[in-house]
């Protein structure tokens, strides 16, 4: 990831992190408004489904774990990444099972092996990243 930090993008985001970790993102995200939930379990359902519990599963931007918790329920073995450190300490708070492991990467580049992952799903994520930066780097894992 170290090569990655000279990228104003990567600090950007990295700064971001750490002011949703500092001021409720939850609450910025409005996951937890009437119209959020609904919008939320609509998102859960499609991000989920056809997901199994024999499947390796790469969550990018996985924030506070806020998906993360639904996602663990797949059974599937699931590893969360996030650029930012703040926002995978409230996820590793929210969201602790024996089939999930958080990780600081970058998913322009991450550290894992060519074809490692079954899936890889983030839920609104794309919208941080190059997008061509990152789908090189998926499909890759």
């Amino acid at each position: 990831m170290r090569k990655y930090l000279s990228d104003k993008r990567i600090l950007n985001e990295i700064k971001h992190g750490k002011y949703l970790a500092e001021n409720n993102a939850e609450e910025i995200w409005g996951w937890e408004t009437p119209a959020g939930k609904i919008r939320w379990k609509r998102r859960v359902q499609m991000l989920i489904n056809g997901i199994t519990p024999d499947m390796n599963v790469l969550e990018l931007g996985c924030g506070t774990g806020y998906f993360t918790k639904e996602l663990v329920k797949t059974n599937s073995k699931i590893i969360a990444i996030d650029i930012s450190l703040e926002l995978l300490k409230i996820a590793e708070s929210n969201c602790y099972s024996d089939n999930v492991k958080f990780l600081c990467d970058n998913a322009y580049g991450t550290n894992f092996d060519d074809e490692t992952f079954d899936v890889i799903v983030g839920s609104s994520v794309l919208h941080h990243l190059d997008i061509d930066k990152a789908l090189k780097e998926i499909f890759r894992v």
